[in-house]
């Protein structure tokens, strides 16, 4: 609700304006404290906004007043504040691409498996397999979450802190793409000795890991700083009673909360705040070097959306080098981070509200502003280039693809079971310092949401659900028009696509129990499509594993998934749930936890090759919720004729001749 007293506009926290998509640099701390105070002021307005809309409609219901308000109550008291401030108004991750390697918590070679879990960086010499062992073991600070490695440097991610969730986001359907809230901690590790892994080098960061990609020796970090803490701001007026108060006495408590929220933040101390970023070389050259890569905010770029007081980092470290570190930060929030090998792209989701808009985006109240950042592996920089604008939100990093200079996107509008929801694929061209769109097919799947996308090449694989799973195959050839060329509807729906080869699809999701307006989601379901002929797509294959309340880590994890070709198999990680009564009912009997392995072709479909059980550790049950699918095992490597079962606990080592004979049993907890 906008109301305007005397020709001005109340209750937006300033005067509409146009919202400009592309990062404004910032000179200096001074301009950086600005920003962060500007996009706190704004976040503040948009918020009092919603609650006073609520506040207004609750008034008004209380009085019974359904038609228009007294008129003697358009008098200005004495209670309500004019908006002089001029704050504008606006609302608030196996590889998916060749070479561009992304962190996990497991990486491996032809020789060596690498590991962290807990406090502890391992590494198993895994060949032979039989006689597998762990070699090193090394303590961490904080808990271990990822790594890269490369050659013989190993870099690993800690978590400094225990507050916030362990759960990663990496499916956006229900969680965002935060981090955990807690500060970073980078160990670089020579590892020219396997057996003796040397700490080389560390960066200390008050950011929360995000994301990561590696291209070659140089890593691109993606870290979330929480921004400035204002004690004192609130959103509801204290002690004012909306049924015992009339329309202006609500909007009056509410305008004299802003004021005291605006004095609150205009005098907080925001230098203390600011993220930092501590390098300090601990071997070879230039050991005992300390270096703040912040150090006078330089690489600094404001959102013209002012979405949040957060700060968002993308850190350029070499791993072969001792070189210094570089850093680019935008005052924003996060969001979904795709990398190709030249560039990485953060889309970040705005509401649209009273304030500031996108000029091309009117009538459109969701929409995703997408940075992108050339990435020059040389130095390991990452140098802010161009942002667009596109309708929706997206759904992960397989949302998003660049091909021949196009960024291909593909967003939801809304949720299920919301009438309005819809998709969309929008194409965008780099040009000088924007993201044009140059192509848009919208309206996709009306009532539908997105559940995954897969690009290749010159076309698009899109799978939506509401009830049926309609895989929509989309053509892209022409940048400026693309189109539909065929839509598969069938029950259930994938979550993750990956292509197998050049004409099929091989996918991960749920099956689906009709309910006749919607349907439940049931057991885990494999598919194999044919897509050689575009216009007309054929499931060849169908694998239905247990019942609702089966689960795998990697139905909403791509890295959990392993499609192995030259073996022709698929592993997967599996909770397998049974005896479930159908109508929503989860099955309660949990007869396997472990790694399934399936000898699998395009033309023979999907064979169940044998079972690798796992111990079932805690919290691993038949009551998963279809977007926080998870499974005791979580990640599985094929070594020429054995594979390697990994937990957070354990790593098992079988020959596929004998998936039920335990080689090897490795403890890592």
């Amino acid at each position: 609700m906008t109301v305007c007293v005397l020709g001005l506009v109340v209750g937006c926290g300033g005067a509409r304006e146009e919202v400009s998509v592309r990062l404004q640099p910032l000179a200096g701390c001074g301009e950086v404290e600005s920003a962060i105070r500007s996009a706190a002021l704004q976040q503040m307005n948009d918020q009092i906004d919603t609650n006073l809309d609520a506040a207004l409609k609750r008034v008004s219901t209380c009085r019974d007043e359904r038609n228009a308000i007294d008129s003697r109550d358009y008098a200005p008291s004495a209670g309500v504040a004019e908006s002089g401030n001029g704050a504008s108004k606006v609302s608030t991750t196996n590889n998916q691409v060749t070479g561009v390697e992304e962190a996990d918590f497991v990486k491996n070679d032809s020789q060596y498996i690498y590991v962290v879990t807990g406090s502890q960086f391992r590494i198993i010499q895994a060949w032979p397999a039989p006689s597998a062992k762990e070699i090193a073991k090394v303590q961490v600070e904080g808990q271990a979450r990822k790594l890269f490695v490369t050659k013989d440097r190993a870099m690993i991610y800690s978590s400094l802190t225990t507050s916030g969730s362990d759960r990663e986001c990496t499916y956006g359907y229900s969680c965002s793409f935060t981090g955990d809230g807690n500060p970073t901690l980078i160990t670089i590790f020579d590892i020219t000795d396997r057996t003796a892994p040397k700490k080389i080098r560390e960066l200390r960061l008050s950011g929360s890991y995000v994301n990561a990609r590696q291209v070659g020796d140089a890593t691109f970090t993606v870290l979330s700083s929480p921004g400035v803490t204002f004690p004192g701001v609130s959103y509801y007026p204290k002690s004012h009673s909306y049924c015992g108060s009339n329309y202006w006495q609500t909007l009056a408590a509410f305008e004299e909360l802003r004021r005291e929220n605006t004095r609150i933040i205009n005098q907080a101390t925001i230098a203390d705040w600011l993220p930092s970023m501590q390098d300090r070389i601990l071997a070879g050259p230039g050991a005992g070097a300390s270096t703040d890569v912040l150090m006078g905010c330089k690489g600094f770029f404001r959102s013209g959306a002012a979405d949040g007081e957060q700060l968002t980092t993308i850190l350029g470290v070499k791993l072969s080098q001792q070189s210094p570190a570089s850093a680019s930060t935008i005052v924003s929030r996060p969001g979904a981070v795709y990398a190709s090998a030249q560039a990485l792209f953060i889309s970040v989701p705005h509401e649209r509200t009273n304030g500031g808009w996108y000029t091309s985006m009117n009538g459109v109240q969701q929409v995703s502003t997408v940075h992108k950042f050339g990435l020059d592996t040389a130095s390991a920089t990452a140098r802010y280039l161009a942002s667009g604008v596109v309708k929706g939100r997206v759904l992960n990093q397989f949302s998003m693809d660049e091909h021949e200079g196009y960024l291909r996107i593909a967003t939801s509008t809304g949720h299920v079971p919301s009438p309005d929801v819809h998709s969309t694929v929008t194409v965008l061209r780099h040009t000088g310092a924007s993201l044009d769109e140059v192509g848009r097919l919208d309206q996709l799947a009306p009532r539908e949401d997105i559940r995954s996308v897969r690009f290749d090449g010159s076309r698009a694989f899109i799978v939506t659900f509401k009830k049926t799973d309609p895989l929509f195959v989309i053509d892209l050839s022409r940048s400026s028009s693309p189109q539909v060329l065929a839509e598969l509807k069938i029950p259930g729906f994938s979550t993750y696509m990956h292509m197998m080869d050049s004409t099929h699809l091989l996918t991960i999701g749920y099956d689906a129990d009709d309910q006749g307006s919607f349907a439940w989601f049931t057991g885990v379901m494999l598919q194999i499509f044919d897509v050689s002929d575009l216009k007309n797509p054929v499931r060849t294959h169908k694998e239905v594993i247990g019942t609702r309340g089966s689960s795998s880590a990697a139905l909403n994890n791509h890295l959990a998934f392993n499609y192995f070709a030259p073996l022709d198999l698929l592993a997967l990680p599996m909770t397998i749930c049974e005896g479930s009564s159908g109508g929503g009912s989860y099955g309660t009997q949990m007869t396997f936890s472990g790694l399934m392995v399936f000898d699998t072709t395009a033309s023979a479909g999907f064979k169940l090759h044998g079972k690798v059980p796992h111990p079932t550790g805690s919290g691993i049950s038949c009551s998963n919720w279809w977007t926080n699918a998870e499974s005791q095992v979580e990640r599985s490597i094929f070594m020429d004729s054995y594979v390697f079962s990994i937990s957070r606990e354990l790593i098992k080592v079988n020959h596929l001749d004998d998936l039920a004979t335990d080689l090897v049993a490795l403890p890592i907890n």
